[in-house]
């Protein structure tokens, strides 16, 4: 895992430690006394979907498809606001049933900030550190929360660490923590709104995704041809990366897309 983010996630080295420090002490312990949770953070096509699959696909075989991970989507799984106290119901009965299957289950939550606010409560008590919920021992699953909230906040910030001539390496989580938490805690649209997620801080790992810059696009353009077995021209890899839009308006300094559009855009060069 640690070779495969190092070679084939672009621009993210604060993912990378997090991720790893994250998932290396959570395995190597043999009693944890609570479920490993991290809550990855940053705008579209920064890698956050990318991280969460490459880590199930370590962790099971047959990665997403294992019967042992679990994803939930608020627009597919929790579309009706009217519903939510059905959604509560059966979002802790899916997740006590799977655990009682196998502890070492993983939960992904998408796109937490479509989440209806409350909803999400209902796992508290599988998140902390007691001991046995509703009969299950359910210590060495691991829950993954995506969400885009705080994306915005983390690209100004890159982008004012950029002006004050800082290196991307030398951006530390401090730097990007107290806006990331503002923008998602207190947003009345997120679905961690007033959430004792938060507030009895059972989140272990707040991952930020920073936004890329048009170098990190060619290198997702490249990886991207090798993937579908096309061969690597220098013309196309720039006409695909000059094709995205750039922010802010005056420097074009990153991706308003991440790299999020390069699959789709490749058979438009070649």
């Amino acid at each position: 895992l640690e070779c495969d983010l190092a070679m084939n996630l672009v621009g993210q080295p604060l993912v990378r430690q997090q991720v790893m420090k994250g998932v290396r002490e959570f395995l190597e312990n043999q009693n944890p006394v609570k479920p490993l949770v991290m809550s990855f953070h940053g705008s579209t096509g920064t890698g956050k979907t990318y991280v969460s699959s490459m880590l199930v696909r370590y962790l099971f075989q047959g990665g997403l498809r294992s019967p042992y991970v679990h994803q939930f989507s608020p627009i597919v799984h929790f579309p009706h606001a009217e519903q939510i106290e059905q959604y509560k119901e059966s979002l802790k009965r899916w997740i006590q049933g799977n655990l009682t299957n196998c502890g070492r289950s993983v939960f992904l939550f998408d796109e937490m900030d479509k989440m209806h606010p409350g909803l999400i409560d209902v796992i508290i008590p599988f998140l902390g550190p007691s001991w046995v919920v509703y009969g299950t021992n359910y210590r060495k699953a691991i829950f993954i929360f995506i969400s885009n909230a705080g994306g915005e906040q983390i690209n100004e910030m890159t982008l004012d660490l950029w002006r004050a001539r800082k290196d991307r390496e030398e951006i530390s989580l401090q730097d990007l923590e107290p806006a990331i938490s503002k923008a998602v805690f207190e947003n009345p649209q997120s679905g961690f709104w007033k959430s004792g997620i938060i507030n009895e801080h059972l989140i272990d790992f707040v991952v930020p995704f920073l936004p890329l810059k048009r170098h990190h696009v060619k290198q997702c353009v490249v990886s991207e041809l090798v993937q579908q077995g096309l061969e690597v021209r220098p013309s196309v890899v720039q006409e695909v990366a000059d094709s995205i839009p750039y922010f802010p308006e005056e420097e074009k300094i990153f991706s308003s897309t991440g790299c999020k559009t390069v699959a789709s855009r490749i058979s438009f060069f070649f």
